[in-house]
């Protein structure tokens, strides 16, 4: 039986899972963003599932209706998204893992664990190009290729919606990639044909770790002195999250602008399986696992409401936090005629900060009008997008009759690096990026961008450990796990590749259970202040189907041979005791195989492990007060630690390139 590690990913119930939602409270209907799923392996010859997962958390936003000069090599290899869950365990405080004396131990010491000052940060430093490379730059732009010509003065126009990928896209797919908005955002920084950026921003669907990301490029692209507007028509947390950091913003009279706050919903199934007679026969190992909640209980747990608690807790106080922070009146004081390069543009805003108590009470206030997002300086203005392409051409110099000069977000993908003079250098740190759900092998109907496929991800891994290029590597991790076989081989290859060289783990929206497996392996751990992470924990289960069978007047026979052989196989019946016996001790193994494993590679005790295990899912910023991570921040900071360990220089710049199944690459940091 396949046994699964997996976290969901803030989404609704997916197969026979109850979805546990953080959601925001509108008016209007809610936008779907950032689902945690953790689906039920269903096996082709019963209805028996295993899991290590955590509760299903969805993140809803509003609806209508409807840091880091990037410096050195990154390579990137790709895994795609998606979500699985379920896995086996086992526990015995006293028992020894013995697969894991033997393993080789990238050295962790544990004395570093949780003193997250000793790292780099990896911030952004925006530095103007001196003469010679200005020319350079300049020349180079002469004999670019068709697609990489840009209008000297154009603005770059990105389109922030839905789903966004944390893997590098092909330039012939159609959906949004981080590490391309990333990118465009950095080399738009340098890039002196660009004037500024704008931004549309729509309902997102992704995860508060990319949002996190996207936010901090936003900000670094500031210190390059040039504008960056926003434009929101339909905007609630997660959008305002993004858009306040611009510095302006804009909206419709008629925007859908709801900022109500977050609530967090729990789902049971357990009383619609007594009606239909369906009998869920679980084993949880770890208090805080709920997924075994969702399916036997009919109300939330005490355990389950003080994870989700905390959970909603931490992501409602980083959004006061960071809007307070950020949120200045934004005011633009510009007269026709004053702007005389786009680098005026830096200085022309006016700042002022709020108080966190004042972001609450407008929030409580339950503001829906417009007017008072702009009377109480939440937004710079009310326009329609044409009246702000008017004011951005005026602002420019351009003529009410030209177009205004823009390139897109599809087309600025296409620029390289080199010829902005942002490749060239000696050092090179790899980028294993993994995302989705984990598989050991490929299956028959399933697609090259399927999640994370263990045999193909090791062939990567073992790649990047034989070739002398790579002096440090970053893995970039947006998993909510998946299988347990494939987890723990993915986590001994990587346990190799420390042995040869520094390894990093950047973790994105969500690397739990499977996800965290992989990222233990790694010589340090950098998440998001709201990375969801942990969850160390098992379920496991059938289903009985006995009564249900009885009702609808259906039967089952099974004629089989050995003692165990019915234990997954017989779901028109319970367990037999010596059954019931052998499921709990293979769960509770299952369990103490993961908890010790987990203890070992982040050089902790059993006993301390297991105050912070017991399947409990913890934001990026409680990990890392547990030890469960080392410092908090972006991929930008796990590049700057990985330097730091293989022993380059911060000021150092290192080339950016690529190793992998696509043909471009979008990292670099300083």
């Amino acid at each position: 039986m396949a046994k699964l590690l997996s976290t969901p990913r803030l989404t609704s119930i997916h197969k026979l899972t109850v979805a546990s939602s953080l959601s925001k409270s509108s008016s209007s209907s809610p936008i779907h963003s950032s689902p945690t799923v953790s689906p039920i392996s269903l096996h082709s010859n019963s209805l028996f599932f295993s899991l290590y997962t955590t509760p299903l958390l969805t993140l809803r936003s509003i609806d209508n209706p409807s840091h880091i000069h990037r410096n050195f090599s990154v390579l990137a290899f790709d895994t795609k998204n998606e979500d699985v869950s379920p896995s086996s365990k086992d526990d015995t405080k006293d028992e020894d893992v013995s697969s894991t004396k033997d393993e080789p131990v990238a050295e962790i010491n544990a004395d570093d664990i949780g003193k997250e000052d000793q790292y780099p940060t990896g911030e952004f430093e925006f530095e103007e190009y001196g003469v010679w490379k200005s020319l350079v730059v300049k020349f180079r732009m002469l004999f670019t290729l068709p697609w990489e010509r840009v209008r000297k003065g154009s603005v770059l126009t990105m389109k922030l919606r839905n789903e966004i990928s944390d893997q590098l896209q092909s330039r012939f797919s159609s959906g949004l990639s981080l590490p391309q908005i990333c990118e465009n955002l950095m080399k738009a920084a340098y890039d002196p044909r660009i004037s500024g950026v704008y931004l549309h921003i729509e309902p997102l669907g992704c995860g508060w770790g990319k949002v996190e990301e996207i936010r901090r490029h936003i900000l670094d692209f500031r210190k390059s002195g040039k504008f960056i507007v926003g434009y929101a028509p339909a905007c609630g947390e997660k959008e305002y999250y993004i858009g306040c950091a611009c510095q302006e913003l804009y909206v419709p009279p008629s925007a859908y602008f709801a900022l109500y706050g977050l609530t967090v919903q729990a789902s049971f199934l357990g009383g619609v399986f007594e009606k239909v007679g369906i009998e869920p026969q679980v084993q949880r190992i770890g208090k805080y696992k709920s997924a075994g909640d969702q399916l036997m209980r009919k109300s939330i747990s005490d355990e389950n409401r003080e994870m989700l608690t905390a959970l909603l807790d931490n992501i409602y106080g980083n959004w006061l936090e960071k809007v307070a922070l950020t949120k200045g009146d934004f005011r633009f004081e510009l007269h026709t005629g004053d702007l005389k390069s786009s680098g005026d543009f830096h200085d022309l805003f006016s700042y002022s900060g709020k108080k966190i108590e004042d972001i609450e009470q407008f929030v409580n206030d339950g503001v829906y009008q417009v007017e008072r997002l702009k009377e109480e300086s939440w937004i710079t203005d009310i326009k329609y997008d044409d009246e702000v392409m008017s004011m951005l051409k005026e602002r420019l110099g351009i003529s009410k009759d030209e177009n205004l000069p823009e390139v897109d977000y599809r087309k600025y993908s296409k620029v390289r690096r080199w010829t902005l003079g942002l490749t060239g250098y000696k050092d090179q740190i790899a980028v294993i990026r993994a995302s989705g759900s984990i598989s050991r092998t490929r299956g028959p109907f399933s697609s090259s961008s399927s999640g994370i496929i263990a045999e193909k991800l090791i062939e990567k891994i073992r790649s990047v450990r034989e070739s002398k290029r790579f002096k440090a590597v970053v893995l970039r991790i947006d998993s909510p796990g998946g299988d347990a076989l494939a987890s723990d081989l993915m986590w001994r290859e990587i346990r190799l590749l420390a042995e040869s060289k520094p390894v990093i783990a950047s973790m994105a929206d969500v690397a739990a259970s499977g996800g965290y497996y992989m990222a233990m392996a790694a010589q340090a751990i950098v998440a998001e202040n709201l990375t969801l992470t942990g969850s160390i924990g098992v379920v496991t289960g059938k289903f009985n189907l006995g009564k249900l069978y009885e009702k609808i007047g259906f039967n089952k026979e099974t004629i089989s041979r050995g003692r165990y052989a019915e234990l997954t196989a017989a779901e028109q019946r319970p367990f037999r005791p010596e059954e019931a016996e052998l499921f709990a001790k293979s769960a509770q193994h299952a369990y103490t195989q993961f908890r010790d494993k987990a203890a070992l590679s982040r050089s902790m005790t059993v006993d301390k492990m297991e105050e912070v295990a017991q399947g409990r899912v913890w934001t990026g910023k409680d990990a890392l007060s547990r030890g469960l991570v080392d410092a908090v921040g972006g991929l930008s900071r796990a590049v700057a630690i990985a330097k730091q360990k293989a022993n380059i220089p911060q000021d150092r710049q290192s080339d950016v390139n690529h190793y992998g199944t696509h043909p471009r690459v979008f990292c670099s940091e300083k």
